[in-house]
């Protein structure tokens, strides 16, 4: 092994020593750049588990001969923990290249004094470039003559970088990446393609050529080169079991989780999974009861078949570790389907009352850990990493890396730099692409109108597209994962390398599929925001009414709760768990859930699986009596019935199997994961099909059947995962539903979905609810909630340019509540700033605030802007025009912003000084892994003392008592002013700039689609909150686009053959005009079918200039032919048919079509500076 370009690298003799060895440089160097130097070698020369705490290396010799004098050929016959390899770019390595006889004697000597027998190899390096260079032959073989001068080991290597000399290129581009440099060999100290994965034949070749050079003309040195090379390999490999512990499972001891010694974790886990039973079953029945302890006694002995107690017994222990800190937690996945996991409290879905199946988590013939992922709050994730490192220590937790390689994105930026070309184009042509793989670059330029537009395809961009292909999937950076974490027992540091993450917590450089394999417990941790949200939710019920809301108490919230479904039904579920997207909000119209188990039916149903098999209409015909349920066999009733004879789970999927071919309900599990391919899918069917004759079933039967299977081999649903989503979608509305406000601040204030704050300002003031102005005296770091008569500030009004719908207070009543704005939206406003300013409420004036809240004059500034003094100064929140005599303006407030500012500077002796800034070496006193880490990302910037100036007296400090009579900002202003500072427009909206115009077009606002007729061609404008691709039957590239104009939402689709001249002003423009034909869905289902697509404010320039005859004739000159359906009349037109001939789909194994640009985050920016349409930070569930 060798580190890059040749510098000191250890190789392991067992590997543990090795893995310490490589934990320890990272974490006592600087981040990005790990620190190895002789004595830190030296100092695990014999220690297995060395300890990481710097100690004094005491030079010793071991050698009776001076190396200065040794005329005999060092061998690899002392055996050493570890071996460090000195290349051609090490200190020896250089002082050859600078036929430094004296300084490369020396230095080696340095390194023979303080390294073990047999611990020291020379490494040669000959990759045949010029004399003078390193890796040159001569230099190679000066290296050579010095090993044999100095009796010290050598072995040849390749230094190898890349597999095929053709990949030198690719390594080039990553240099000047790496370095920030023009692609230009000058810059380069590779001065030949060599490097790559070299074959035998040539490492003999060149192992003669060096040995002829170093003056041995004979074949022995070369040979011994290569044996002694071969030698050094094989003293390298790693034994699976016993080196890495591949096969074995490493779990934390029992001990460590409060299991006596010498106590049978068998045994602990079942008394306590019994006594859970009384308190989780109070009610049940005796045959209930009977129920509930026969699967339990079935779990229990498979856990104990599978040696898995004491991994119970950990994951239940994190879990209470998070729920003795008030953290909101909850199981996910197909753990939820164990009733091990919900008597331990991991999971909160009953799998006995939901028909959940624990083979379908855990069975006896599964070879690895089953897999159980924890959901806690968003915005106490790190809190909880910090709680789990604490209770287990650094020697047993670390987190999971993950590999960020490179996308198409990526490629484009780091290529055109390193080709030189202009910073501004290289951004737009990188914005331009969706999120897709690197070398599908040229294929989607092929495939998408909106790239084809932009002249990609020109010659002059061959070699960037050539590079950027040639990029795709490589390694670009390691980071933190978002959500694993390791367990393991006291010897995890022996197994796996530890380096320091962007927050401080140590990781491993092992990614997830590696930590599964080498036998440790992964614990995925998500932060899921919906449940900070909650969390604040019931905080704020807490204040505000001294109400306890306790969500997970079915006592206080019951699971069938009317109240609750009927705000479901109505579809105004923005902000709600997994059923506010436009897909699912259309769903829910039709479906109209009325119980718990619809819920988990719903999340279920809007799955590609249900999709693909056509599955969604026959359910909801069935459902509402339009149609007769039909069901596969008379057999399969049992397992289909609560779904209408449509298969929507993977459970089902395995009862199927099960009943089909007889086979246990684990085997038929085994064999929905092995229909994962398309072998795997035919294998299955040649044994499923006799199988199934042989128990029955006919050949029209036996093809229905495996017809649905096959189908959901790929894409089918875990009725368990759906559970452990349903509990918190209906948490979610149950809160929407009885406490509007104080969910909806929760929204806000964590940002959880896919919606913008503007839209959710929007639907609280359809439920009733005030949104009231920022506030200097009031506002807080969060959305704080608040009743009416406590606001002494006017309400802010919303958007005019279409009157307000209908509030939906049967549904959520939200009335004589508030949701006050947030200080910490306000732009470039510090989290110190925000601070101050809480803890120093109430301010009597400006001069005041000034003073005791510490903020920048530009912060102050857009307070002012934004609104936050106007209570202060009993300003009105419409104000406008003229200011009237005496009264303050918000321009009054920035000039005496101005004045205060003049006045501080002048008065002021100085500035205070910065803080030293903590060194880096703090805490490396410490053994654990993690308090290295937290000292390494965390130290700050050097700051630089601040010049000292001088006092002036410039009389007393200005007060401001009366307005100047400047106008007032009108409502406009007041809009432009709340984009730019705070990212939403809630005093009035945005469209309403453009109110005019849309009336003389006959725009329909949102609110009013519901009342249109089925095939009316109608338009809609508003802000974009988004666009998705999400994959379809058809295999073709489908976009949804989500506009919002003061009314609601609406949602638009725009099918392939209509996206040829729309789809650039649809992804890159955030102000659209949209032309569509409504399809009526059911009683709340509305879908819009997009024929055109404009941006507003070239619509908007045109009015002004012209009218609307003008706005027209703009539409017109890039609209396409349509038949008497509305349908486009392709070949007619460029663009309309263009990318017919050459679409391209992607088959998965089950036969599912779907477009390549599925799924994909669409091309534009991820977030525009404004915020008008979103992107969240966090994961609403996914």
């Amino acid at each position: 092994m060798r580190g890059e370009r040749g510098n000191p690298v250890s190789t392991p003799y067992r590997g543990a020593a090795l893995r310490h060895l490589v934990t320890d440089t990272h974490l006592r160097g600087h981040s990005g750049n790990p620190d190895s130097t002789p004595h830190r070698v030296a100092n695990f020369r014999h220690r297995r588990r060395p300890d990481l705490r710097p100690q004094r290396i005491r030079p010793q010799r071991h050698h009776a001969q001076s190396p200065h004098h040794s005329s005999h050929h060092g061998h690899l016959t002392e055996p050493a923990r570890l071996i460090t390899l000195l290349g051609p770019d090490s200190d020896v390595g250089r002082a050859v290249l600078r036929k430094d006889r004296t300084g490369a004697r020396g230095a080696l000597a340095a390194w023979r004094q303080i390294l073990p027998p047999g611990g020291l190899v020379l490494e040669i390096v000959c990759h045949g470039g010029p004399d003078g260079t390193l890796g040159s032959r001569n230099h190679a073989a000066r290296m050579l003559a010095l090993a044999d001068e100095c009796g010290i080991p050598a072995i040849l290597s390749a230094a190898v970088r890349h597999i095929d000399p053709i990949d030198a290129r690719i390594v080039d581009v990553l240099d000047a990446a790496r370095r920030l440099v023009l692609l230009n060999r000058r810059h380069l100290d590779r001065v030949s393609e060599a490097g790559h994965l070299a074959t035998a034949a040539t490492m003999h070749r060149i192992a003669r050529e060096v040995a002829e050079r170093a003056g041995h003309l004979s074949s022995d040195r070369a040979d011994r080169l290569i044996a002694d090379t071969l030698a050094l390999a094989r003293r390298c490999a790693q034994h699976p079991r016993r080196d890495l512990g591949i096969g074995a499972v490493h779990l934390p001891e029992p001990e460590v989780i409060g299991i006596p010694t010498g106590t049978d974790p068998q045994r602990v886990l079942a008394e306590r999974c019994r006594a859970a039973v009384l308190t989780r079953y109070p009610d049940a029945s005796e045959a209930e009861r009977h129920t509930v302890e026969s699967r339990l006694h079935e779990e229990l002995d498979v856990v104990a078949a599978l040696g898995y107690p004491t991994y119970f017994m950990t994951v239940a222990r994190v879990v209470d570790l998070i729920r003795e800190r008030g953290v909101r937690v909850a199981a996910r996945g197909s753990g939820a389907g164990s009733l091990i996991n919900y008597l331990l409290g991991i999971s909160g879905v009953d799998p006995v009352r939901y028909d959940l199946l624990m083979e379908r988590f855990c069975s006896p013939l599964r070879a690895e850990l089953p897999d159980i992922d924890i959901d806690v709050e968003s915005a106490r994730r790190t809190e909880i990493y910090e709680a789990i490192l604490d209770r287990f220590g650094g020697e047993r937790v670390t987190c999971v890396s993950m590999m960020d390689t490179y996308k198409v994105r990526h490629a484009i930026r780091d290529v055109g730099a390193a080709l030189g070309m202009p910073p501004i184009e290289v951004d737009e042509i990188a914005k331009a692409f969706p999120h897709i793989r690197a070398r599908d670059a040229r294929q989607a330029i092929a495939d998408l109108p909106e790239l084809r537009r932009r002249g990609l395809d020109s010659a002059q961009l061959t070699t960037l597209f050539d590079l950027v292909e040639s990029l795709d999937g490589l390694p670009r950076h390691i980071a933190l994962h978002p959500c694993g974490v390791i367990l393991s027992n006291g010897t995890l540091l022996d197994r796996t390398p530890v380096e320091a993450s962007w927050l401080g917590f140590p990781m491993s450089q092992f990614d997830k599929d590696d930590v599964e394999v080498l036998g440790l417990l992964k614990l995925d941790v998500l932060g899921i925001r919906m449940q900070s949200s909650m969390a604040y939710a019931v905080s704020e019920i807490a204040r505000t009414t001294g109400a306890q809301v306790d969500l997970d108490d079915r006592a206080q919230v019951a699971l069938d709760d009317e109240a609750t479904f009927a705000m479901i039904r109505t579809t105004r579920t923005l902000g709600c768990f997994q059923i506010e997207s436009p897909g699912q909000r259309e769903l829910i119209g039709k479906f109209g859930p009325v119980r718990f188990e619809d819920l988990i039916i719903d999340i279920s149903l809007f799955r590609p699986g249900p999709v693909k098999s056509d599955m969604i209409r026959p359910f909801l015909e069935a459902r509402h009596g339009w149609s007769e349920a039909q069901f596969l066999h008379p057999s399969l009733i049992p397992a289909l019935q609560e779904t209408e004879g449509v298969v929507v789970f993977h459970e089902q999927m395995l009862r199927i199997i099960a009943e089909t071919t007889g086979v246990s309900l684990a085997q038929s599990d085994e064999v929905r994961r092995a229909m994962g391919s398309p072998t795997g899918i035919e294998q299955i069917e040649a044994w499923w099909r006799p199988a199934a004759a042989a128990r029955g079933y006919g050949p029209e039967h036996r093809d229905r059947i495996w017809a649905v299977l096959k189908a959901f081999a790929s894409f089918g649903f875990c009725k368990a995962h759906a559970a452990a989503f349903a509990l918190p979608t209906y948490q979610s509305a149950w809160l929407k539903t009885h406490y509007p406000a104080h969910f909806l601040a929760g929204v806000l204030t964590h940002d959880p979905g896919m919606y913008p704050k503007r839209l959710i300002l929007d639907d609280a003031r359809v439920h009733g609810v005030t949104v009231l102005g920022l506030d200097i005296n009031a506002s807080g770091d969060t959305y704080r909630v608040e009743r009416l008569e406590d606001a002494d500030a006017p309400a802010l009004a919303g958007p005019s340019w279409h009157p307000p719908p209908e509030r939906l207070l049967d549904a959520a009543d939200g009335r004589g509540w508030g949701i006050r704005l947030c200080l910490a939206d306000v732009g470039g406003i510090s989290a110190a700033e925000v601070s101050r300013i809480v803890a120093g409420q109430p301010y009597a004036s400006l001069a005041d605030f000034w003073h005791r809240a510490q903020v920048s004059r530009p912060v102050l500034e857009k307070l002012v802007l934004a609104g936050a003094f106007d209570a202060m100064y009993a300003m009105s929140a419409t104000a406008g025009g003229l200011g009237r005599h005496g009264r303050i303006t918000r321009r009054d407030l920035l000039l005496g912003v101005a004045e205060l500012d003049r006045w501080d500077r002048g008065i002021r002796t100085g500035r205070r000084r910065a803080r030293p800034a903590r060194m880096v070496t703090e805490g490396l006193g410490s053994a654990d892994p993690r308090d290295l880490a937290a000292a390494q990302s965390q130290a700050p910037a050097a700051v630089h003392p601040e010049a000292v100036q001088l006092a002036l007296d410039l009389g007393d400090e200005p007060q401001l008592s009366a307005g100047s009579g400047l106008p007032d900002m009108a409502v406009p202003e007041r809009i432009r002013a709340e984009l730019d500072i705070l990212g939403l427009d809630a005093t009035g909206h945005v469209m309403d700039f453009y109110a005019p115009m849309l009336r003389a077009l006959d725009v329909t606002p949102s609110s009013a689609l519901l009342g249109t007729r089925s095939n009316a061609t109608v338009l809609v404008a508003g802000v974009k909150v988004a666009t998705q691709t999400p994959p379809v039957r058809s295999g073709r590239r489908v976009v949804f686009l989500t506009l919002e104009d003061g009314t609601g939402p609406s949602d638009s689709t725009f099918f392939e053959d209509v996206q040829g001249p729309y789809a650039a002003t649809v992804f890159h423009s955030w102000l659209l005009l949209v032309r569509g034909i409504t399809r009526r869905t059911g009683a709340r289902g509305l879908s819009l079918r997009a024929t055109g697509a404009w941006e507003l404010s070239a619509l908007w320039a045109a009015w002004q200039e012209d009218g609307i005859d003008a706005v027209r004739a703009l539409m017109a000159a890039s609209d396409i032919p349509l038949d008497s359906r509305g349908n486009p009349v392709t070949g007619e037109r460029t663009g309309v048919g263009e990318s017919q001939g050459r679409r391209r789909v992607l088959v998965h194994a089950s036969g599912f079509e779907q477009s390549p640009y599925a799924d994909t985050r669409p091309p534009g920016e991820s977030l525009t500076s404004r915020k008008l349409w979103h992107a969240s930070p966090g994961s609403s569930g996914w």
